[in-house]
């Protein structure tokens, strides 16, 4: 774990930031007068969807999207 100064921070976060997104670094911590202030870590990635896990669970009607005479009604204002 790499500990920086805030200006040291601010100078250089983008090689930082680079650090730790490629795992060079696993974290940085950033001091302010010598005590942790704030860590800067990896974001996890998001899970990969996995399609298809439902197929054959949900049934839609035929009729789904048939009109609804009593909702036209509502929408046509009688």
């Amino acid at each position: 774990m790499k500990r920086v100064k805030m200006h040291e921070a601010k100078s250089t976060l983008s090689s930082l930031v680079r650090d730790v997104r490629t795992g060079v670094e696993p974290e940085v911590l950033i001091c302010v007068a010598g005590h942790a202030a704030a860590r800067l870590v990896p974001v996890d990635p998001a899970p990969k969807r996995q399609l298809g896990v439902d197929r054959g669970l949900i049934r839609i009607s035929p009729d789904f999207d048939a009109v609804n005479d009593d909702i036209a009604g509502l929408f046509a204002g009688s």
